[in-house]
Formats: C-alpha cells, structure tokens, sequence
C-alpha cells in the first residue's frame, strides 16, 4: 500500500444503509492495512478552519517571552504552551524542532473529572485565541466520535460502544509550530518517527509534504491531504484495545529541502483519548489461534502516565 485511502463521512451519516456499511468497510480496512485514512465531510467549516489558523500564527508570533508565562510547571504539558524541543519521541534524546499548544476538555457535568483535569489556560493577548480553540475542539470530538463508531461497526460492537468513554474524554488538541531551521540540525526532525498514544487522532494541516507513514513493508510514504481532508490514524490505545487488527502506524514529519529551511510549518492534531477508566483490554472477538492474546490489561489513564513518563514529559 502507497497511498492513503480516501473516505467521505458523510457517506456514513447517510441514510442508505448500503453507502453506510460501504464506509464502515472502507476505513476499517484502511486501518487494517496501514493504519490511517484521509477524510471528507467532517464537521470543520471553512471559516473555522481558517479562524483557527489565524489564531494559532498570532499566538507563536508573541515574543517568546510571553509565550513562557503560558508555559504552566507541574502539568506534563497538558495545557498551555510547550516550548521549542522540550518533547522528544520515544527512544530518542533529541528534542523535536517544534513549539505547541495544549487546548484540553472542556468537561460537560462532571465536578470530580473538572478537578482531575488541568483547566485550560487563558492567552490574554489574544481576546479569540481561546473561543476559536474550543469551536474547533468541539468539532474534532463531534468527528471522532462518528468515525469511533464506524469503527465500532467493523469491530462487530454495538455502534455507539466508545460514546460512553469519550464523553469527558481527556482529549487534546495541539496546535503545532515547527519554525524555521536557522542550522543544520545533528540528528533533529520536526517530529521524530513515533506512534501515537490515544484512540485515533484527526491531523490538520496535511496538505504539504512532510508527514510520512511507515507501511508495511517497512517503506515510508508521503501522506498529504487534499485542502478539504482530514488525516486521521489509529493511536496504540485503540491497537492496544483491538490486539493490533487496527494498525497504530509509526509516522514522523521530517524535514523540508534546504530550500525551504526558512519557512514555518504549522499541524494542528487532534488527540481523541478516553476517560482514564477505560479498560483498553484487549476485545474477545480480537483473540483467535492466529492472533492470540498480545497485550497485558490496563485502563487508558494508567498507559497514557506510562507514555508520557517515556516522553519526557512527566517525572516518574
């Protein structure tokens, strides 16, 4: 496989059975095969798009001195602002050459997940900065919650299975700056070959090259979205949960020609976890002779402390 498959959401939120099951086959063996799938009709107006990118360049054009006061000590990096090379991928010393911002849940009736949560953080130049942020995490979630359970379909679970644990989900959405290489980097990329943690993970900003996956054959390839796609890919939670029949495929953003060394680019990801309690336990109907049991229980909270703890990000 060298190319990423193509879907149409609103093939599944049709009322035509046949084009419904049509999609629910299409991005399950998508996933099957390499993992990730780019994807139509979802819940992202142009306008919103476009506000939120204004949003996200105002913020990394502050001076990095205003920037640090949003960087908040103690949190792992959960919300707020992280700075330039502070994360790296696991098993690599190197910091990624990239900058980002953490917008998190913004809890729905639910007083002890309220406290268990960091609460988002204000940017107070920037009056729209946090209102466009929450708009466009709304409609992420609205998004991963139809392909989750598409998802569901292919898994022979009943539709609506991961509603109840993405409700109040600790999810994240990242606006990503990756500024202009001033010199040649050692052993640097803008993001470093890595699987992600969570359920799936919906990726603006794909259209130019520079994200690759890795398919089967061990081959990176380009994965570029059309102007209108998200990219959307399986997380090692959601692999973990499926015993690997949902591929959470390795990727990485390198570098771009020397040519192109002073230009930014920004993605802007949307990380679609669970709430901690989830048993990310591997599904019986994923266990058979050919594929038997691979992975140990554990709840979404305690592997996502085990993953962060590996990025650097919190102290054991």
């Amino acid at each position: 496989m060298n190319t990423i498959p193509s879907v149409n959401l609103e093939d599944f939120t049709s009322n035509d059975p046949v084009t419904k099951q049509d999609f629910v086959n299409d991005i399950g063996k998508a996933f099957e095969d390499i993992g990730f799938v780019a994807l139509k009709g979802h819940f992202l107006n142009e306008q919103l798009v476009s506000n939120l990118y204004s949003e996200v360049k105002h913020f990394f054009d502050l001076p990095t001195e205003t920037k640090q006061k949003y960087e908040i000590p103690g949190i792992g990096g959960q919300r707020g602002y992280v700075s330039f090379g502070k994360e790296s991928a696991k098993g690599k010393k190197e910091g990624d050459l990239k900058e980002f911002w953490h917008f998190g849940q913004y809890v729905d009736n639910n007083d002890a997940l309220k406290k268990a949560y960091p609460e988002n953080v204000q940017v107070n130049e920037l009056p729209e900065f946090n209102n466009i942020g929450k708009e466009a995490y709304s409609m992420l979630e609205k998004t991963a919650k139809y392909v989750l359970r598409a998802l569901a379909l292919y898994l022979n679970l009943e539709e609506t299975y991961f509603d109840t644990y993405i409700h109040n989900g600790n999810s994240i959405l990242r606006p990503i700056h990756y500024p202009p290489i001033q010199v040649e980097p050692k052993d640097a990329v803008r993001a470093a070959a890595h699987g992600d943690i969570n359920l799936i993970t919906l990726l603006m900003g794909a259209q130019g090259r520079g994200l690759q996956v890795q398919n089967l054959k061990g081959e990176w390839i380009d994965a570029i979205a059309a102007p209108d796609e998200l990219m959307i890919n399986v997380g090692d939670m959601l692999s973990r949960h499926t015993n690997n029949k949902l591929k959470s495929t390795i990727h990485r953003v390198i570098n771009p020609p020397k040519e192109l060394w002073g230009t930014s680019r920004y993605s802007i990801p949307f990380f679609m976890h669970p709430i901690s309690e989830m048993k990310l336990d591997v599904l019986p109907n994923c266990i058979n002779e050919e594929s038997p049991k691979a992975f140990n229980d554990i709840t979404a909270g305690a592997f996502l402390n085990e993953r962060l703890i590996e990025l650097g990000l919190i102290k054991k």
